[in-house]
C-alpha cells in the first residue's frame, strides 16, 4: 500500500473513533433506556472498525 493510501486509511480510522466518542457522549447525556444501549453498541462497533483501520494503516 502506498503512503497516500495509508494516510487516507488512517484518517478514516481516526474519524470512526471520533464518531464513536461523540455517539457515546450523546447516548450518556441525551438518551435513556434501550436506545442508550443500542447507541452504545453502535459506538463500540465503530470503535472496533476504527481500530482495525488503524492497524491496517500501520502495516
Amino acid at each position: 500500500m502506498d503512503s497516500m493510501t495509508k494516510m487516507w486509511v488512517s484518517f478514516i480510522g481516526l474519524g470512526l473513533m471520533a464518531l464513536s466518542a461523540i455517539i457515546v457522549m450523546f447516548a450518556r447525556y441525551k438518551t435513556k433506556g434501550w436506545i442508550k444501549g443500542i447507541l452504545t453498541f453502535v459506538a463500540f462497533i465503530l470503535l472496533l472498525a476504527g481500530m482495525l483501520y488503524g492497524f491496517i494503516s500501520i502495516v
